[in-house]
């Protein structure tokens, strides 16, 4: 008969002595990767163009605005904080779509989510560390403009201190506005991300259902536009805030439809600040606590359905 020898071999491993830093290191693990590669950082120069080119626009346009509030006086209504939000909106609802899927997908797509999981870490972890570090982009996203534009506005005042001594208040306004603003276009794409491993096909679903419903909310509160004076009358402006949709009193509700301006009512409430489009003019017919109570119930719902997919991992 055949006899087997076996030998052993010393390949030099060694126990391992050094600091055991645990679940929290992994944490911190998963947040600074998230935010690298929101940003792009350790990739390609491609990865790097659309981030360069969102965070270029946000910072141009409060330069803009911050000239324009400086300029003399022209009798125009000056820019507002609550303007800038308005006008970066498009921006923000274009980065969350595309950025928020790298974040997800690829995980998925994959495999490496199992990786993930042989550490000492939970699918609670890794989920709260990937929403985290797309927060922490948006909220910087948000607010680098907003403290732009607040710097703009002081040195562009005839008094610096005395505007600043008047409109210091502005600031946590804005920090909490941008709060609400990151917090909601933070989840809502995640969510999406989550049932599926196509980057490409979570973008188009999130951009075509801010902007299908925001076609649909415009089209249910849209006045009628024979029961309004000519544009210009003294009465116009009257009118138009009284006038009626064509859906009648459904019209406030229909409002609020518009998944992508959601955030918006409360930043509005927030920042004491009325936004004159024609949804936002509906809505606010409703009571406050209406609006606050379906962005909390969008963002909270939203939040636990995007943990809930990822649970389903585990079992």
């Amino acid at each position: 008969m055949t006899e087997y020898g076996g030998e052993v071999f010393d390949l030099g491993y060694q126990h391992y002595d050094g600091p055991r830093e645990g679940r929290m290191r992994a944490r911190k693990a998963i947040w600074v990767n998230g935010m690298r590669t929101a940003l792009g950082l350790g990739q390609g120069a491609r990865a790097k163009i659309l981030p360069g080119i969102l965070f270029g626009i946000v910072i141009l346009v409060a330069v803009i605005m911050s000239l324009i509030a400086a300029a003399p006086d022209s009798g125009e209504e000056l820019p507002t904080h609550a303007d800038y939000y308005r006008f970066i909106s498009i921006v923000l609802l274009i980065f969350s779509a595309i950025i928020a899927p790298e974040l997800l997908c690829p995980d998925r797509r994959e495999g490496v989510i199992y990786l993930y999981l042989v550490r000492p870490l939970t699918i609670t972890d890794y989920v709260g560390g990937r929403w985290l570090a797309f927060f922490t982009v948006s909220m910087a996203l948000i607010c680098t403009g907003q403290l732009i534009l607040f710097i703009g506005f002081t040195l562009g005042a005839d008094e610096s201190l005395t505007y600043l001594k008047d409109n210091w208040l502005d600031v946590p306004r804005f920090l909490s506005a941008g709060l609400v603003i990151a917090i909601f276009t933070t989840t809502l794409p995640l969510v999406v991300s989550a049932f599926t491993t196509r980057k490409a096909y979570a973008a188009a679903f999130v951009i075509g259902l801010f902007f299908i419903t925001a076609i649909i909310a415009g089209i249910v509160t849209e006045c009628d536009q024979d029961e309004l004076p000519s544009r210009g009358s003294p009465s116009y402006e009257r009118a138009l805030e009284e006038c009626e949709p064509q859906t009648g009193e459904w019209g406030k509700w229909f409002g609020l439809v518009s998944i992508g301006e959601v955030p918006g009512h409360v930043s509005d409430i927030i920042m004491d600040d009325e936004n004159e489009s024609p949804v936002a003019r509906q809505v606010r017919k409703l009571p406050t606590i209406i609006p606050i109570l379906w962005y909390l119930t969008m963002t909270i719902g939203s939040g636990y359905i995007l943990w809930r997919r990822y649970r389903r991992l585990t079992v």
